[in-house]
């Protein structure tokens, strides 16, 4: 065993550093390692599943301690509606989507198909979490959507475990098998809250008072490992106390300091699980059913991306709604931890749970890759559907005048140009704005003004000026560098915040117009594109 721990270290290593000179995740790499070590040693479930489940269970255990050691009361109260109303509406139709489909489409079993449901409705937190968090778009609207949905997972994950207890259990009748469920379930949590309460603060600090880092992190395995084997003593999963131990830790003074001693150790910890995720990988029913599992692959990924994205575009734009679907579109590690713990109790049909687990390992696979590229994704998903909003709009549009951006200075400039009778068509990626100008009949639609296609479909060569009024100088360089390109005859006058701006702007643009100022500065732009017009 110790060997097969040693060579499995190597191979991760090793792995992970050719795969991070092509940025690839080291995910990847861990789930590759897993592969390899199953193929050169032989490891399968009929002839070494001791040794594979125990290191399989620890793995998830450690997942389920790391994922309750970030879970805040204080977060959830902050982000209610986007954690317990989108959340719950995610999962509950998820749910009952794929619950429909396993059990009507696919013929099984009642249990099974529930099982089946809870598993696909979840998403992969740890993967998730950590690319947004490395590509800093965790603070984003749609990284904030998408953390408020896998919030609201991670609860889930409880009553799953719980429900999959109970449907284990065949010799008691159902109103006993509740009673006798719910009340191991609350002296778990009474023992464990207890301990929280009275005995974990001191605890901790006589610890701390040894100044030892040895002590520290022996006493929170310690914790983690005997929470575990109490609620598995109860009759449910080790997992469960884990994640119950993680929160319970999370409430305290000691919080910050258990993560930063774990840092070191957390993606290592989640490196054991994802290493076992390869390595239950059967390539014999990949072959076999390999037809099957892209197929539903497809299908599990077009039905959950569908009804994120119903959701999320009642409230937001569409943008955001795509994005936060291609956040979520994957199946996740919690669906390995219920197809694993459903197999131990013959829940599942071995093939059927092979083919699962196949199928949720290659969508956690894509996942890394799919978020490194969201915003190039979302460009070519939206695109085609854009273009063709606007010329349904646009096409008849001649001599007219172009005005990006619809904020505070775009209303102005446009309220002008209605004044003067001039004929233009205003573009804005605030959804929130375009609706309020269309309720007033304003010449205003959705689009990204950064999109050379976008700026094409609004006959901007027949047009008489261009306005560029927008606030993100990030954005007005980008617009301006497309605008150059297509080499336009009309007009261009561009706003700018600061006189330094504008200096530069200038030298790398001398064919522009380019003014300084807000809003007070509207009827002198419209009054120099009228010039330009008369002359």
């Amino acid at each position: 065993m110790l060997e097969i721990i040693v060579l499995t270290i190597f191979i991760a290593t090793i792995t992970n550093l050719i795969l991070t000179r092509f940025h690839i995740p080291t995910i990847i790499g861990y789930i590759a390692t897993g592969v390899i070590i199953s193929s050169m040693l032989h490891l399968n479930h009929e002839t070494n599943s001791e040794e594979l489940h125990i290191i399989a269970e620890f793995g998830i255990v450690f997942l389920m301690f790391t994922i309750g050691l970030e879970f805040s009361i204080q977060h959830l109260i902050k982000m209610k509606k986007e954690v317990f109303l989108f959340g719950s509406l995610q999962v509950g139709i998820s749910m009952l989507v794929f619950f429909l489909l396993s059990y009507y489409m696919f013929g099984i079993a009642v249990k099974a198909s529930i099982i089946i449901a809870a598993a696909l409705a979840l998403s992969s937190t740890a993967i998730v979490l950590k690319i947004l968090n490395s590509n800093r778009d965790i603070n984003k609207e749609y990284g904030r959507r998408s953390l408020g949905i896998l919030i609201f997972q991670d609860i889930m994950v409880i009553p799953i475990l719980l429900m999959i207890t109970i449907f284990s259990i065949d010799d008691l009748s159902l109103p006993t098998l509740l009673f006798k469920t719910s009340f191991d379930a609350i002296v778990l949590f009474i023992i464990l809250w207890a301990f929280g309460k009275f005995i974990l603060e001191p605890f901790f600090h006589e610890v701390v008072k040894s100044n030892s880092d040895e002590i520290f992190i022996g006493s929170i395995l310690f914790l983690v490992m005997g929470a575990s084997v109490l609620a598995h003593t109860l009759g449910f999963s080790y997992s469960l106390g884990a994640f119950i131990a993680g929160m319970i830790i999370a409430e305290t003074r000691y919080k910050h300091q258990v993560e930063a001693d774990l840092i070191p150790f957390r993606d290592l910890l989640l490196g054991i699980f994802f290493i076992t995720v390869g390595m239950q990988i059967d390539f014999s029913t990949i072959a076999e059913h390999y037809l099957t599992i892209l197929g539903l692959l497809l299908l599990f990924t077009v039905v959950k991306m569908s009804i994120i994205y119903l959701l999320v575009s009642r409230v937001a734009i569409k943008r955001i709604a795509v994005k936060t679907a291609l956040a979520l579109f994957q199946l996740g590690e919690f669906g390995l931890v219920v197809f694993e713990l459903a197999n131990a109790k013959n829940l599942l049909d071995p093939t059927i749970s092979q083919i699962l687990i196949v199928t949720i390992i290659l969508s956690m696979i894509l996942t890394p890759f799919v978020l490194r590229n969201i915003t190039w994704l979302t460009d070519r998903i939206l695109q085609s559907q854009d273009a063709l909003d606007v010329s349904i709009e646009t096409h008849k549009l001649d001599h007219h005048v172009v005005v990006l951006g619809y904020g505070r200075l775009g209303r102005k400039i446009c309220e002008k140009l209605e004044k003067q009778e001039v004929q233009y068509i205003a573009i804005e990626s605030n959804m929130r704005n375009v609706i309020a100008a269309q309720k007033e009949n304003k010449q205003v639609i959705f689009g990204n003004a950064g999109k050379k296609s976008i700026l094409e479909s609004l006959n901007i060569s027949e047009a008489i000026a261009v306005i560029v009024a927008l606030d993100n100088s990030e954005k007005l360089h980008l617009v301006c560098d497309i605008l150059k390109t297509m080499n336009l005859s009309a007009k261009v006058i561009i706003k700018v915040d600061r006189f330094k701006e504008k200096e530069e702007l200038q030298k790398e643009f001398p064919q522009y117009e380019i003014v300084v100022g807000t809003e007070q500065v509207a009827r002198g732009m419209v009054d120099s594109m009228l010039k330009c017009e008369l002359d």
